[in-house]
This record gives structure tokens, C-alpha cells and sequence, in this order.
């Protein structure tokens, strides 16, 4: 049985998520801890619940997702996994930092494997299977459990809404399409966890979501 621990944190009010199993093992995706108090509250959590991260994964690169790398590399010796055309397709943290007008510098550490979809992620007794959803950012990817019934989506998909796609790559037919192939064919009762915002279902996206 997967356990989800989500953290709300930075200035995006940005959900990163923690899932582990009965093992201990864990996955953290999408860490956007960006002040002290936030590394803060995440390794404590991790502490006392005596878990190990075995693997970082990126829904996308985009600068509210990632804050937290460099945290995570010094505190858990994990490099971020992410697709390949995210790697290639956005600008580096540090010149999205400076067009979003954020003003602070970010220690950059580079994504150490290529995430693709239908790919399988292990971690103790469980796996999430690897989602391609482009359109938000060139890369999107999902996280999705058939066991447990949840997809982590990043910002593809919120409660009532999806991405928004005037950022590098972004683009809205791409991404409905993607949603429509990847995600809406997923079972009714599928938990969907977004990026920023509450969680939601697939059966309620596809009776009430006006985008799609």
C-alpha cells in the first residue's frame, strides 16, 4: 500500500509529493522546497518515519518543480530524473528564475537519468508507471499506480482546469490530446494529485472539466 505525504510550498504554493510503502522505500517527485523551514519540514517527515528515497522524479522542469534539487542532491545524494525534452527543450533554472523576475540565484545539478513513457519506476513493493502528457512544458510526464488508483500529474491537469501552455514549448492541442489519450483513459475512480491545487478524479474531470 502506497502512503502519499504532499508539502505545499515556494511562492507557486506548489504541491511536492512523498510516496513510499510498507518497505519504507520512497520516491519524492517534484520538489519545489525553496526556504529553510520547507527543507525543513520534508526531512523531518523523513526522519521520523525512518524512510529512504531511493529515486527523485520530475513531472517537468519548470522552476517552481525544482527548487529543491539542490536540497535534495546535498541532503539525499539524488539527482533529478526527468525527460529529455524538457532537458533540452526549457531554458536552465537560473534564466527562468531571471524571466519570471525571482530574484535568487539557484545551484543548478543536472538531471542524472531520462524518465519515458511506459517506462516502470521500483521502489520497495511497489511501481508507478511512467505517463508521456506533453503540452504543458515539451517532456510532461505522469506518475501513475494501478494498484493504489492514483496518477501524480504535475501541471497538466488540475480540478477544473489544465496547464497553461504560453510557457517554452507549451502547447494547448498537444496537451488536451495528451490528456485525452493518457490520462482520461485511466479508470473512472483514478485519484488524480496536480502540481498546485486540491486533488481531483478522472470521472470528474471528464463530466465537469470545461477544457477538455
Amino acid at each position: 500500500m502506497i502512503t502519499i505525504k504532499s508539502f505545499e510550498v515556494n511562492y507557486f504554493s506548489e504541491n511536492t509529493y512523498l510516496l513510499y510503502d510498507e518497505t519504507l522505500e520512497a520516491v519524492l517527485i517534484d520538489c519545489g522546497c525553496m526556504r529553510k523551514e520547507e527543507e525543513k519540514e520534508l526531512s523531518d517527515f523523513v526522519a521520523q518515519n525512518n524512510l529512504a528515497i531511493k529515486r527523485y522524479l520530475c513531472t517537468h522542469l519548470h522552476l517552481d518543480h525544482i527548487f529543491g534539487n539542490s536540497f535534495v542532491y546535498k541532503t539525499y545524494g539524488l539527482k533529478p530524473e526527468a525527460h529529455k525534452a524538457d532537458v533540452e527543450g526549457l531554458p536552465s533554472p537560473n534564466e527562468q528564475a531571471r524571466l519570471f523576475g525571482i530574484p535568487t540565484r539557484i545551484d543548478e545539478i543536472q538531471v542524472e537519468k531520462y524518465l519515458v513513457g511506459g517506462q516502470t519506476i521500483a521502489f520497495g513493493n511497489s511501481e508507478l508507471q511512467v505517463l508521456s502528457v506533453p503540452g504543458h512544458s515539451p517532456g510532461s510526464v505522469a506518475f501513475y499506480n494501478k494498484k493504489n488508483g492514483f496518477v501524480v500529474i504535475g501541471d497538466a491537469l488540475f480540478a477544473g482546469s489544465i496547464g497553461r501552455t504560453d510557457l517554452w514549448g507549451g502547447n494547448q492541442e498537444i496537451l488536451v490530446a495528451a490528456i485525452k489519450d493518457k490520462l482520461l483513459s485511466l479508470p473512472d475512480e483514478t485519484i488524480v494529485y496536480s502540481g498546485h491545487g486540491t486533488d481531483t478524479t478522472i470521472i470528474e474531470e471528464k463530466l465537469n472539466n470545461p477544457y477538455l
